[in-house]
């Protein structure tokens, strides 16, 4: 990559609201990132890892308090197999748009049986039932973002 396509690069991410950007070409790699205006570099972290580093800090700050209510954060679910996100991405019902969705309310599943997509990073991961069953409630809805260990799936 030469240096006026990395200067072109470097005015594209200042006139954006971007704080950082990352482009690819064969096997060169050109990271860019800033510091808000008034910021400090440390203070600062990429913003896809945000959320990330967020949630275990406060996780951590909690978790005595966390054991008590995870059982009761789940008993809004109907009874049931709780199948949960392996991953964070995309949840999608089908494999096209248009295309029957993988898993409906009422629908019987045998264990392994895809009933959704979750995209992550460019790459389809299938989700597959753990169980056989009836399926009692879908908990995401089509191209709704989920986080890692999110309930998916009821399934009786």
């Amino acid at each position: 990559m030469d240096l006026r396509k990395i200067k072109k690069l470097i005015d594209l991410l200042e006139e954006s609201n971007l704080a950082e950007l990352e482009i690819k070409e064969g096997e060169e790699v050109v990271r860019l990132s800033r510091v808000p205006k008034g910021g400090v570099a440390v203070a600062a972290p990429p913003m896809y890892a945000a959320p990330v580093a967020a949630a275990p800090a406060a996780a951590a700050a909690v978790a005595p308090a966390a054991a008590p209510a995870a059982p009761a954060a789940d008993a809004g679910l109907p009874p049931g197999h709780v199948v949960k996100a392996p991953m964070v991405g995309t949840f999608y019902a089908a494999s096209t748009p248009g295309a029957p969705a993988f898993a409906t309310v009422g629908q019987q599943v045998k264990a392994g049986e895809t009933i959704g997509i979750i995209e992550a990073m460019k790459m389809f991961n299938q989700i597959e039932a753990d169980v056989a069953g009836t399926v009692v409630a879908i908990l995401v809805e089509n191209g709704q973002p989920v986080e890692f260990d999110e309930p998916m799936f009821v399934i009786a």
